[in-house]
């Protein structure tokens, strides 16, 4: 067998030979190109075995049964780190359990009734496409958005009505939608959706809720507002807008979108079981990649799902 640098200069010298085509009378350039190409495709085989043989040979066999510590194991260790994301839904869970709530998780795959039939979306109504919505070719749903978990945290905590005149429940989760990926998309991300219910529940107690939040999130008193939105399981319907924190260089002069709430629609409370005429209701949903990217400075969202452990180090 030809040497791997035998092999290189003798695909190297097929350059001669190609450059011979056109000496030769046309009736025998084909059959001679052919007869070349399947020469070069053939070194180059026998390149990528030997390359792929000699790969082989320098990889250094890992002894798993071998004792596991800094001065025992035969092989490099290095600490690994949370995820920036993990890190920030930790600590988004924690402050809303500090205020009260419930927290629990969502779903990776769900279904028509918890997507869109109990959140009052009519049939045929032209939002239910509206959310770039995947589905699997056995009609299951990977959630758009944590407000599939509506039903299922309105269900689930409605003895709390009875026990403690109240439903508080937060859902931190991960959503996919069909999106066009660039810097500030992803197909992949995350949301916390929020959900409570009293007999006097208000807008004003929605907004104080949140605005607390974001208050303890960034560690400084903040302005809101809000401006009209429309989502079919809440009404009315707002989105919800802080001043830029401090922390992000904000001087009191910029605004940030974080988010949709709204009164919870009396539809969705009686489908829960609820009535809607002794309970009131307000939920909202906000992302928690936009929170991580405007803590860290991060400029483009892709970087989370891109597994680079160059990116995953720094935090």
């Amino acid at each position: 067998m030809s040497s791997l640098e035998e092999l290189k200069l003798e695909l190297k010298n097929l350059g001669q030979e190609y450059a011979k085509i056109k000496t030769l009378p046309e009736s025998e350039r084909k059959a001679f190109g052919e007869k070349l190409n399947a020469k070069k495709s053939s070194i180059l085989n026998a390149i990528r075995e030997q390359e792929e043989a000699a790969e082989s040979i320098n990889i250094e066999p890992i002894d798993l049964t071998a004792p596991f510590g800094e001065n025992t194991s035969p092989f490099k260790l290095t600490r690994g780190t949370k995820h920036p994301l993990s890190i920030e839904l930790d600590h988004v869970a924690e402050i809303y359990r500090q205020m009260g709530f419930s927290v629990i998780e969502d779903r990776q795959l769900d279904d028509e009734f918890h997507m869109f039939d109990s959140l009052n979306f009519p049939a045929g109504h032209p939002a239910r496409d509206g959310y770039d919505t995947f589905r699997t070719s056995e009609g299951f749903i990977p959630p758009a958005h944590t407000s599939t978990m509506q039903y299922r945290a309105l269900t689930r905590f409605r003895d709390h009505l009875d026990k403690y005149g109240q439903i508080a429940v937060v859902i931190p989760g991960r959503v996919f939608r069909n999106e066009d990926v660039d810097a500030t998309h992803e197909h992949t991300f995350y949301q916390c959706e929020g959900v409570f219910v009293s007999k006097d529940a208000t807008l004003g107690q929605l907004l104080a809720t949140w605005q607390k939040f974001f208050e303890t999130y960034y560690g400084q008193k903040l302005n809101i507002k809000t401006q009209p939105g429309f989502f079919p399981f809440t009404e009315p319907s707002l989105e919800f807008q802080i001043e830029k924190p401090k922390s992000l260089g904000g001087k009191g002069d910029g605004w940030l979108e974080m988010g949709g709430c709204g009164m919870i629609h009396p539809n969705v409370l009686k489908t829960a079981g609820i009535d809607p005429e002794a309970y009131k209701g307000f939920a909202w949903g906000g992302g928690i990649d936009r929170l991580v990217m405007l803590k860290y400075g991060i400029n483009d969202v892709r970087y989370f799902e891109s597994g680079k452990l160059e990116f995953l180090e720094e935090f």
